[in-house]
């Protein structure tokens, strides 16, 4: 009987020395910031890298290039405004988009008519 007590009383003490508990990354603070960066160069930065030339493609259309809206639609830019684009999309039907609406663009020169 006297074993078993020893021996439980063995297991309950702290081990001596070893490894500091917890360390650098174990601090909830730097986990955090971890996280943060992560975050940032995973979600953010793409993003914002994608808005900033989609902005550079609109901001550069030209009367004649071929675009697609975001709709769906297809069609060549007559007329540019500062905030609008006219699209003619069949003839003698144009419609006015705003330039945030264009998803993609084909330069006049890269088109082959079939």
């Amino acid at each position: 009987m006297m074993t078993s007590s020893l021996f439980i009383t063995l297991l309950a003490q702290a081990p001596a020395g070893g490894a500091p508990q917890g360390g650098l990354l174990g601090n909830p603070l730097v986990f955090m910031v971890l996280m943060f960066v992560m975050m940032y160069f995973l979600l953010i930065r793409p993003q914002r890298q994608r808005q900033k030339e989609h902005e550079k493609l609109v901001s550069n259309v030209k009367v004649g290039d071929h675009v697609a809206m975001n709709g769906g639609e297809h069609g060549i830019i007559t007329s540019v405004k500062d905030k609008t684009v006219m699209l003619k999309v069949a003839d003698n039907v144009k419609i006015e988009y705003d330039r945030s609406a264009i998803a993609t663009v084909t330069k006049k020169s890269d088109v082959v008519e079939a």
